[in-house]
């Protein structure tokens, strides 16, 4: 999950700056989080998931499927 978290914001050219901007939580906490030292909140995740268009599935890894199902 955290290598998911990232190669998620590499790709999309982000510094942990940028996230943490985009959770409003501290850079340090951020880096806590990708590093695996604390687990990410869900509520976290949920707002990770809609930055990079994906689903909380692939960045868990519970899936390898990056483009997140449509709603109905």
């Amino acid at each position: 999950m955290y290598n998911r978290l990232k190669n998620l914001r590499i790709k999309n050219k982000l510094t942990q700056k940028d996230i943490s901007k985009v959770l409003e939580i501290s850079q340090s906490l951020y880096s806590i989080y990708e590093s695996g030292k604390k687990v990410i909140p869900v509520s976290l995740l949920s707002k990770l998931a809609k930055k990079y268009n994906t689903s909380i599935d692939f960045i868990i890894g519970n899936t390898d499927e990056i483009t997140p199902h449509k709603k109905n």
